[in-house]
């Protein structure tokens, strides 16, 4: 029951990212969400995954893999915007 709570958790909070993600990927406009709090992010979701496998639990590594997947995704391309506009 505890695995099924957390699975849910996991779920709904990973599904709440997706819309976002899937905003900046298609348009590609970042000018919204500021680098080093996506940089901060990827590193705290990147940490909890470690963790999540650490500890053997299914609903973190599961959450945090797909979650680190889609912030990696827009800090790469936040990244690629702050580079084009410094040059």
């Amino acid at each position: 029951m505890t695995d099924l709570i957390g699975l849910i958790a996991a779920f709904l909070t990973t599904l709440s990212f997706v819309p976002q993600a899937l905003h900046i990927v298609r348009t590609g406009r970042t000018e919204g969400i500021s680098l080093v709090m996506y940089a901060l992010f990827t590193t705290g979701i990147a940490v909890w995954l470690v963790y999540g496998i650490l500890i053997g639990s299914l609903p973190v590594i599961l959450s945090n893999s797909i979650t680190l997947g889609l912030a990696l995704t827009i800090l790469t391309l936040k990244t690629r915007a702050v580079l084009q506009s410094r040059s």
